[in-house]
């Protein structure tokens, strides 16, 4: 009974906290341990009654509410408030933006699997496929790649026209406006369908379909504008752009220094209120073909004609590129895409208040529309375009690793050539279920915040290493561009999705751990929502109640961390209709969601504010984020593609290389943390008997490998709906002819080779098959076939070889070209 006695009390708090019990019943089961052990072992009156008041009194401050909040809370609360670092209105909304999804599961230690799985798979409606069908895979036919981006510098008239006269300038405007009405889920596939053939198609499809005017008009705009704007911009008649960068503020959005002064002024030959407004932007897409410009910019009031309000705050207007004073520049040259891109700017441009998006009464709300929009928008276009290059990369670096052989063997089969097959494989197999989880996210309704920094950072870092593997594979002629080089352009331009839409050093850095910090963490956003607010009792209940249920969850959360680790999260329980090869990532996932929990609250706790500067830290943390959401997305691919066994090396590989990644985040965090006390603490808590992951094995490696060199039902899914020519003149049509033919040659080269061996076959060299032939080893139908494999080998291996002056009109734009092209494209 002793030692009972004894064991019981660490153990049955551990237990306690490990299940997450409420205080009250912690409370009790102390109380009753007291009174076990006082009986047990015939404590005095006086050791009764020490324990008691040494018990009674915390007890009674921990539980009784009203005593708490006033002894304890809310001296804590006028702490927090003097060592809470200001929030400016810019960064409140910044943060509050958008909604918490499956992140906020994973921030909390304890996902519920059964929650992720509920979530509907996103499908395609009838015209939606029907349209990826027929419309996108004509758009593609109509974008020659080489055309566009070495001799036009431009898309062609007619697939301009085409793109304006099938509506995909209006895929997201509802069908009253006359738009098509499409899901986030058709936008993102058919975006990934165009840039697997030609980015410059895929842009100007995906730009007006994104954070633009469309989008801000549908959520804010006024009755008025919207029955003027949305149906042009439905039938191509207008083309917009959205004017946010400026020289001076790039990564930092909020500082733009373009601005407004409300004033009054003429307008169509009456006086009217309004504002004249001076901007000077950079890297616009679409701005030098533009009719309609969305403009932001900070307005002020000076002369007190809207209110008492001088600095009124950023606003958005649409303003049509052909009113006086509106400058639209030359254009940009990205790296060799040639999607319409360029400066704009104006100097006390007059415009009435009517042209604010929303009207005179949004004036002053555009940062809060720009992040309440940009989540939706950069959930989908970056991740569809950067998954559309590794669909590319995939499909056709595959074959040509099967068509292409050296010292007589296939490339594809040289393990050197399998290690960068594996991560263009495992990596696109994630990216894809990325993809695709969180345009579903956009369909139920949620603006994902901090996913959309996930995924729009991960998939175009990924992009960049399936496309850089890819050229790796591809060599000579990867570097050689010309109609024949599929990759070339793709390889060019992977650093532009790495530095638009918010650069990914920046949301690696501050926003996935920053904003996910304050948004994802089941209090943290109470506790300072309270610490901010007047000083009332509504304010104190709020701090109280976050404050005392964050410290629970921390204690928690360590013990969790600790029993996970000592167990090798083998006790976990994962639910029962999850597949059996799976169970052990469902398992490694709750543990590393536990550890990450606990290991978010120990920074903030030790470094506050600081850890706001500490980008070395946050950035590794956002990884471990980022990466148990992309395992979550590819375990649930996984489940919606029903578990095809052959697709399974395909995941584990995706998984097994994150976790590891993961792994290395947390040691990463654990060896640079400030505090060296708690950093050897979070080891012994977090990987108490050593770290269970080591990179992807060599013979999953190669089994990936194997299933992109070959034709299967799993290379097929794993490139679902990119664009695939069938013209074996193609760069990539040829490939895939020459895939078909080389998998049949091969049976027909080893009967050869084993004549040879026999010794009924003398030749050698190129001449060989005829011989071959002719001594009656083959028939004449597999000495055609071994034929015609050499010529589609010929066509794939080709490079291309061009004039001395063919780079000749190569030359940046004039200012009349630019504006003939302005002409062309309105």
């Amino acid at each position: 009974m002793t030692w009972t006695l004894l064991l019981l009390l660490p153990l049955g708090l551990i237990a306690l906290a490990y299940m997450r019990v409420p205080l009250l019943l912690i409370t009790a089961s102390l109380a009753a341990w007291l009174v076990a052990a006082a009986l047990h072992f015939d404590w005095s009156v006086a050791a009764c009654v020490t324990a008691g008041v040494l018990f009674g009194v915390p007890a009674l401050l921990l539980n009784l509410v009203p005593l708490r909040r006033a002894l304890i809370s809310r001296p804590l609360l006028a702490v927090y408030r003097n060592i809470l670092p200001p929030m400016s209105d810019t960064e409140r909304i910044a943060l509050e933006a958008g909604t918490v999804w499956w992140e906020g599961e994973l921030f909390r230690g304890h996902p519920d699997w059964q929650k992720l799985h509920a979530y509907p798979e996103p499908k395609l409606s009838a015209e939606e496929q029907s349209f990826l069908d027929n419309e996108v895979d004509e758009l593609c036919r109509l974008s020659d790649d080489w055309r566009i981006s070495h001799e036009l510098k431009d898309l062609p008239p007619e697939t301009w026209q085409y793109i304006k006269d099938k509506g995909f300038l209006g895929l997201i405007i509802p069908k009253k406006y006359g738009g098509k009405e499409f899901s986030a889920w058709a936008h993102s596939q058919i975006v990934t369908k165009l840039l697997t053939r030609c980015s410059a198609s895929a842009v100007t499809v995906m730009v007006p379909n994104s954070l633009g005017p469309a989008e801000l008009l549908l959520h804010y705009g006024t009755d008025a504008q919207k029955d003027h704007y949305l149906p042009r911009l439905a039938k191509g008649l207008e083309i917009p752009c959205f004017a946010l960068t400026s020289p001076q503020a790039g990564s930092d959005a909020a500082s733009i220094p373009d601005y407004g002064i409300v004033c009054r002024g003429m307008h169509e030959g009456r006086e009217v209120l309004g504002m004249r407004v001076t901007w000077d932007k950079r890297y616009i897409t679409l701005g030098p073909v533009a009719t309609l410009l969305g403009l932001a910019f900070r307005l002020y009031d000076p002369d007190h004609l809207l209110g008492d309000t001088e600095d009124i705050g950023i606003t958005c207007a649409l303003i049509p590129t052909d009113h006086p004073g509106v400058q639209i520049g030359r254009r940009h040259f990205p790296l060799n895409a040639v999607f319409q891109n360029g400066p704009n700017w104006g100097r006390d441009v007059f415009m009435p208040l009517e042209w604010i998006i929303g009207g005179p009464a949004m004036a002053g709300q555009g940062w809060r529309m720009l992040m309440e929009c940009l989540a939706a928008g950069r959930s989908i276009s970056l991740p569809a375009s950067n998954t559309g290059m590794a669909k590319l990369t995939a499909r056709a670096v595959g074959g040509y690793a099967r068509v292409r052989s050296q010292f007589k063997t296939a490339i594809g089969r040289f393990e050197g050539i399998q290690e960068p097959l594996a991560r263009i494989g495992g990596h696109l197999y994630m990216m894809d279920a990325a993809r695709r989880m969180t345009a579903s996210a956009i369909d139920l309704g949620e603006k994902p915040s901090v996913v959309s920094a996930i995924v729009k950072y991960h998939i175009t870092e990924r992009a960049r290493i399936v496309v850089n593997d890819g050229m790796d594979i591809l060599g000579g002629k990867g570097i050689c561009l010309g109609p024949s080089n599929f990759l070339g352009r793709a390889y060019q331009q992977i650093p532009i999705g790495i530095t638009v839409e918010g650069a990914n050093i920046l949301t690696r850095s501050l926003i996935i751990f920053g904003q996910g910090a304050i948004r994802c963490h089941p209090y943290v956003l109470r506790e300072m929502r309270a610490a901010l607010a007047d000083d009332t009792p509504e304010a104190l209940k709020e701090f109280d109640d976050a404050l005392f249920a964050h410290i629970g969850y921390t204690v928690s959360n360590a013990v969790r961390t600790l029993i996970t680790g000592l167990t090798g999260s083998h006790w976990v329980g994962v639910p029962g209709n999850v597949a059996p090869e799976t169970r052990r990532y469902y398992q490694q996932l709750t543990r590393f969601s536990t550890a990450f929990a606990f290991i978010a609250d120990a920074a903030m706790l030790t470094m506050g504010g600081d850890l706001k500067r500490k980008e070395k830290l946050s950035a590794r943390l956002g990884d471990i984020l980022s990466l148990m959401y992309l395992c979550s997305a590819t375990l649930k691919r996984y489940e919606a593609e029903g578990r095809q066994a052959a697709d399974a090396p395909l995941m584990h590989w995706a998984i097994w290389d994150a976790l590891f990644h993961a792994q290395t985040a947390f040691e990463g965090v654990i060896s640079n943390f400030p505090n060296r006390l708690i950093g050897m603490l979070l080891r012994r808590l977090i990987f108490p008997l050593g770290r269970p992951y080591v990179v992807p094995s060599d013979r999953l490696g190669g089994e990936v490998a194997k299933l992109l060199i070959e034709p299967s039902a799993t290379r097929d899914r794993l490139t679902a709906d990119m664009y695939v020519p069938q013209d074996e003149h193609d760069a990539v049509g040829a490939i895939e002819h020459a895939l078909k033919a080389t998998v049949a040659a091969e049976a027909i080269e080893a009967k050869v080779r084993a004549a040879q061996k026999r010794g009924d076959l003398k030749a050698r060299g190129p001449g060989m098959m005829r011989a071959a032939f002719e001594a009656g080893v083959i028939d004449a139908q597999e000495f055609a076939l071994v034929t015609r494999r050499d010529e589609l080998r010929d066509r794939v291996v080709k490079v291309d070889d061009f004039a001395q002056d063919f780079g000749a009109d190569a030359v940046p734009a004039t200012p009349a070209e630019a504006r003939n092209v302005t002409a062309l494209a309105a």
